[in-house]
């Protein structure tokens, strides 16, 4: 059986704030013996994977461009698919389910595509939707990283 894999989606430039806890929810995501999948840049996909490498964990980064040197310096496996902000989709679609931490619009775009495609997203102070000004409750907030690992992994499992 593989192990799970989970997304982690947020800005490619963050606060410290968000930074520490994209790094505690990499960190936990391997000592849960997840798998880390994320977009491979700097910012909160930087922070995540440098917190999984810490604790022995399994990066996956999903490079928009031609350059598997883009990469940052905590990413074990490099994926290169020279496509830009489409590549938002092989993020999402390689993960069992997805923690947004932050984020820009490319985050708002993983989360749109998760959802579309059944995939959970569990929002740590990330965008909230809403829909003529009723509130879309798609995203499952969590208060932390252990929160947010703890419900992408049992929403996961659920998928298999």
């Amino acid at each position: 059986m593989s192990p799970v894999s989970i997304a982690v989606v947020g800005g490619s430039a963050c606060s410290a704030e968000d930074a520490r806890v994209a790094e505690a929810v990499g960190r936990e995501i391997a000592r849960r013996g997840a798998v880390l999948v994320c977009g491979g840049l700097g910012g909160v996909m930087e922070a995540a994977c440098r917190g999984a490498k810490s604790a022995g964990g399994l990066t996956v980064g999903i490079l928009p461009g031609d350059d598997r040197r883009s990469a940052n310096h905590y990413v074990d496996v490099p994926v290169v698919t020279g496509m830009g902000h489409a590549r938002n989709a092989i993020v999402v679609k390689t993960a069992e389910a997805v923690i947004a931490v932050d984020g820009s619009y490319g985050t708002l775009s993983e989360i749109a595509l998760a959802l579309q495609n059944g995939i959970a997203v569990i929002g740590l102070g990330t965008w909230e939707v809403s829909l003529r000004g009723q509130a879309d409750r798609s995203i499952i907030p969590a208060r932390n990283a252990e929160e947010a690992v703890e419900k992408a992994i049992a929403a996961a499992k659920r998928r298999d």
